[in-house]
């Protein structure tokens, strides 16, 4: 006890002795950064008509003491490019590097007196539609500190509610998606009965519904052909979960192995369920893992809530294998670091919806993310984000990280260790992970740790090991902006250096999988934007373009930087994926500049993620024409499988939009080997006619052959909590599950296109009620619960009766009439509300009682009312 009181006292002296220092340290600043009361907001879009936006700041001084006139830095980071200059009212605002900005006082700046405010209007480019277009990580430094920052914590977003405010463009669609247009979008989804709903998900191939129920109150007898054995270990965990009573019963669970399944179906399984038991046959461990996925997705989904004293399983018969051997989810973790709990719960998914590949994007611009043992700097200063004078320690703050390097989403990495255990948790679930080294652009948290190390050892005498990792051409005199507006974040191809990083990155990945006893047989080597301009006034480029007379100028290096790579890998046995343009060779058409699929790689075996398919945007084929011309082609069109863009245009709605708002039905309606058919808008809302794609290239049969699957993507720049990361892809993931594992839809190859629109329209609404009556009451409980999104309810007003709805039958609408928040004990809708002349405010609820936002609706007076009372 005298130990406990001990360590207390020290504990409580060393907070006393932190207070007091952090007390001091405000006291030394000429203001506390606390009292400088700060807002933004959106002041007008497409301002004086042009394709950019007015916003501003407002500072208000809440303290006693005047904010300084000299001395203090403003540092804000902002995903929009600003006008950089002087602003009325004396302070400049100049850009530093990537989405970070800083206001300083110019002459003729007179502070901010007590009680006073300051507004500061300045013009970015494009336009700002939601709240996570606002600038973030606001933090002041002052002249006598140049090292430390201080947080504006006061800091709020005011909600933009005007057209100016809101609407993009002239002729944009609509300024925000209201309660009406839910209404009308929610009104094609039928109401189905539980009982007419198939209970596996995804939807297997054949199913069936007996009648006969299985009863569990005992565990169940499990028993495994030898083939089999670790998948019945997997259920046994599983149940002991599920079933409280923890003796076996007179039930069983047999997993029996079949080999001719093996040669024709690796990944199927088949699944029976009646009184007496289960029997899952299957020719791989990967068929009986997915059988009992399935046997999962029959389980009442509030039995995940805890322990169950029985549990009932309907009777099935189920036969069933995978549409596409590649199913795959790409989560970000260098933009805005992910933990490893996240990371697990993320492979806990995928494994329940059949999901096979985790594509492990760990390193960019803003973030090296996994030890490299052998290049500690890649972590020390590549995974830490904050404030500095000079950055040579450190990456800069990006994505409102702000100044601090600990608890902020801006630092943090995976420990060798800590990957080993994701790779085996992966693994076991059969799914492979796919490293990907982002290069040779979007490296720039690899070139400033390998500057950081050159840096280190030069100062130690160590000249030739400095230089042997280096990613820069320390002469080079090239000048240009990445699409994030980074100026330095290219690896330089010309260097042996470059490729001796690569080739150490890639060895210790290798000793990494091989120690978790992971399979690799790839890894990506990114490929993504490389910006124009870049290695134009390299030295060490132009010198090698003198030497190598097959690189007329400097597109060449792409095409030798992609043949090194390739060699490098191959020489380790492994075979390369990469962004689309790693597939692509720059050239002219009638003296215009366009990029074809490259020839050079065809039969190299290269796997390509192809994003770019915007609709609208004159790409929309670019798919196709890498299939078509042999390319192994993972289909991850930003149109329907970016779960990073936001879900519908609202100011509240967190994510990008770039390639347009991604709802759950993008991924559902996503028809692999034709998406031109059942696009439905443009990446601007715009509806969808099939004159659109009239001279857009076709999936041809060779080209079908080369599609391996498709892939869901969230980039994470957006994405600073692991709330905020279960919002995104959940239910998105759902639609990707059902499109990857699922046969062809009917729906999709229906001629007659009134047909296909019904057949779809059934489809929806049978998938929209298996979300709300199945799955996402189930993602309620399974595995601690996840944050899924809830949708917000749609409501129609006519003559004072207010109608609602809601995109998942099955979820709970609760509504108030008194102008309150809905809570639980608000009274649920059931049917058509009499509110004329009141303030309706509505909420949709999940079984575990989480809520949507909510949908407010000023109803009118009913024409009755307005005649009674002129009566």
């Amino acid at each position: 006890m005298k130990r406990y009181n001990y360590l207390g006292k020290m504990i409580a002296t060393g907070m006393f002795l932190f207070g007091t220092v952090a007390g001091a340290l405000a006291q030394q600043t000429p203001y506390d950064a606390s009292r400088l009361k700060t807002s933004w907001e959106v002041v007008e879009n497409h301002y004086q008509g042009k394709d950019n936006f007015l916003s501003a700041f407002t500072f208000v001084n809440t303290s006693n003491k005047p904010f300084p006139a000299k001395g203090w830095q403003l540092y804000f980071n902002f995903i929009r490019m600003v006008t950089p200059g002087e602003l009325p009212g004396h302070v400049k605002v100049d850009h530093i590097n990537g989405d970070l900005y800083r206001f300083t006082p110019a002459e003729g700046f007179a502070g901010i007196a007590p009680g006073d405010s300051l507004k500061l209007a300045i013009t970015g480019d494009a336009w700002a539609v939601n709240f996570t277009d606002a600038p973030a990580g606001l933090y002041l430094v002052w002249e006598q500190m140049p090292e430390k920052g201080f947080s504006i914590k006061d800091y709020s977003i005011r909600p933009s509610t005007t057209a100016k405010q809101l609407m993009r463009y002239p002729g944009d669609k609509t300024a925000v998606i209201t309660p009406t247009d839910i209404f009308k979008q929610n009104a094609v989804v039928k109401d189905i009965p539980v009982s007419q709903l198939p209970l596996v998900f995804p939807t297997p191939i054949s199913y069936a519904a007996t009648g006969s129920n299985l009863v569990w109150t005992d565990l169940p007898v499990i028993s495994a052909d030898p083939q089999l054995a670790a998948s019945a270990d997997m259920l046994k965990a599983d149940l002991q979960k599920l079933l409280s009573k923890k003796t076996a019963g007179k039930t069983t669970v047999k997993f029996v192995f079949d080999a001719a399944m093996a040669q024709d179906k690796p990944e199927g399984y088949a699944l029976k369920v009646n009184p007496a038991g289960v029997v899952i046959t299957a020719g791989t461990e990967a068929g009986a893992f997915y059988g009992i996925q399935s046997l999962k997705t029959l389980i009442p989904p509030t039995a995940w809530a805890s322990a169950q004293k029985s549990i009932t399983i309907p009777g099935v018969d189920v036969t069933d294998a995978p549409r596409f051997g590649y199913r795959a989810f790409m989560i970000d973790v260098s933009r805005n670091f992910h933990n490893k709990r996240d990371m697990l719960r993320i492979l806990d998914l995928m494994a329940l919806y059949k999901l096979n590949v985790l594509h492990f994007h760990f390193s960019d611009d803003e973030g090296w993310r996994l030890e490299i043992p052998s290049l500690p700097e890649l972590t020390s200063v590549g995974g830490k984000r904050g404030h500095s004078t000079d950055w040579k320690n450190m990456l800069p703050p990006s994505y409102g990280s702000g100044p601090d390097t600990t608890n902020t989403a801006g630092t943090g990495y995976f420990s060798r260790n800590d990957f080993i255990e994701i790779l085996r948790y992966a693994t076991a679930r059969h799914i492979r992970v796919l490293p990907e080294i982002e290069s040779p652009g979007h490296a720039r948290a690899a070139v400033k740790s390998m500057e950081s190390r050159y840096y280190r050892l030069k100062a130690a005498g160590k000249e030739q090991e400095a230089k042997e990792y280096l990613l820069t051409d320390l002469d080079d005199k090239s000048t240009y902006s990445s699409v994030q507006n980074w100026s330095d974040n290219v690896m330089n191809v010309a260097l042996p250096s470059t490729y001796r990083f690569l080739d150490k990155v890639v060895e210790e990945l290798q000793s990494m999988y091989k120690e978790a006893g992971a399979p690799l047989a790839a890894v990506h080597m990114g490929g993504d934007e490389v910006p124009g301009g870049v290695f134009e006034k390299s030295p060490a480029c132009l010198a090698l373009m003198q030497q190598d007379k097959s690189l007329t100028g400097v597109n060449d290096l792409w095409y030798y930087y992609y043949r090194k790579v390739n060699d490098l890998l191959k020489a380790r046995g492994l075979s390369v994926a990469g962004w689309e343009e790693a597939g692509m060779r720059k050239t002219s058409v009638n003296g215009e500049a366009q990029s074809i699929p490259n020839p050079d790689f065809v039969n190299d075996n290269f796997q390509l993620n192809v994003w770019n398919n915007v609709i609208g945007g004159g790409q929309e084929d670019l798919s196709y024409r890498l299939a078509n011309a042999g390319y192994k082609v993972v289909l991850s069109g930003v149109s329907n499988f970016y779960f990073d863009m936001a879900y519908m245009k609202s100011f509240d709605e967190p994510g990008f939009y770039w390639g347009g708002f991604v709802d759950v039905d993008k991924p559902f309606y996503f028809i692999p080997f034709d998406y031109y058919k059942n696009q439905k808008v443009d990446g601007r809302g715009n509806p969808v006619t099939p004159e659109l794609f009239v001279g857009k290239d076709r999936l041809t049969g060779f080209g079908a052959s080369n599609i391996p699957g498709i892939q869901g993507l969230l980039w994470s720049e957006t994405v600073t909590s692991s709330d905020r990361l279960e919002y995104m892809i959940l239910p998105k993931l759902l639609g990707l599950a059902e499109r990857a594992w699922a046969q062809d839809p009917a729906w999709a190859t229906e001629k007659d296109a009134a047909k296909a629109d019904a057949m779809y329209a059934q489809a929806w609404s049978v998938f929209s009620n298996v979300m709300g009556k199945r799955e996402m009451p189930r993602l309620d409980y399974y595995e601690g619960g996840f944050n899924w999104r809830i949708p917000t309810a749609g409501a129609s007003v006519d003559n004072g009766v207010l109608t609602a709805n809601v995109q998942m039958p099955g979820l709970i609408i609760r509504y108030t009439t008194n102008g309150e928040e809905p809570t639980l004990k608000s009274p649920a809708y059931n049917g058509p509300v009499q509110a004329g002349g009141k303030i309706v405010k509505l909420k949709v609820f999940s079984p575990r009682g989480r809520s949507s936002r909510t949908t407010t609706v000023k109803v009118p007076v009913a024409d009755t009312q307005l005649k009674n009372n002129k009566l």
